[in-house]
């Protein structure tokens, strides 16, 4: 009854609130979306750290079977090229969810933190949306020629070329994933929807350094 005489007395505030509520559906359902994204990216980027282990120990054995025996074997340099290449490409994604990608930090760490947002947003749909998705687009053609054709390496014993080429297509998709993740998280962290999952702390903040009680200042 009381709503119904606010909308009748002030349909445009009630049109406003409508539309607010809307809003904010979506963002939930964008949100969800995202965490399922975060949650994949994170699974997948912890699993496949172990491969960098696996990569030392069959770059280690690889050099002592050649020392030891005087033989080697190419398909076992190419799986230690294939295994620190998914380990890089596939957790991608978990790393920019961490916001821990390399950034040259020379105006970004003195600006007021909602401007900080207004920079990653803008480069997220600026730069790395169109980059990612530019990759996923020539790598579709490129891996299927690879798988179609049967190709392998053009070393003696090597290995077949298109799970590595498979790789990139899919490091890249999963980072085109989680370019929209970071997206629509930026977004409502500037509405005020969520808390900021990556507050900004500079790599190189001034440190305290304590002074002796005796020591005059």
């Amino acid at each position: 009854m009381i709503h119904s005489l606010k909308s009748a007395l002030f349909p445009r505030a009630a049109k406003r609130s409508g539309k607010n509520r809307c809003g904010g559906e979506i963002m939930k359902t964008l949100l969800g979306f995202s965490r399922i994204v975060d949650y994949v990216a994170e699974i997948i980027g912890k699993s496949v750290s172990w491969l960098i282990l696996v990569a030392v120990l069959v770059s280690a054995g690889n050099a002592v079977v050649r020392k030891v025996f005087n033989t080697s074997s190419n398909a076992w340099l190419e799986a230690q090229w294939y295994l620190f290449g998914a380990a890089f490409m596939l957790a991608a994604a978990y790393t920019l969810r961490q916001n821990e990608h390399i950034r040259i930090d020379i105006v970004y760490g003195s600006l007021p933190r909602r401007v900080q947002h207004w920079i990653d947003l803008i480069g997220h749909c600026l730069f790395l949306m169109p980059f990612v998705l530019l990759m996923v687009y020539d790598l579709v053609p490129y891996v299927r020629t690879s798988f179609l054709s049967g190709e392998v390496s053009s070393s003696a014993g090597g290995l077949i070329i298109w799970p590595g080429k498979a790789l990139l297509l899919a490091g890249f998709f999963l980072l085109a994933l989680q370019g929209v993740s970071e997206i629509i998280k930026k977004i409502a962290v500037m509405r005020g929807d969520m808390e900021d999952p990556t507050p900004y702390v500079p790599s190189h903040a001034p440190l305290e350094v304590e002074t002796p009680a005796g020591e005059a200042r």
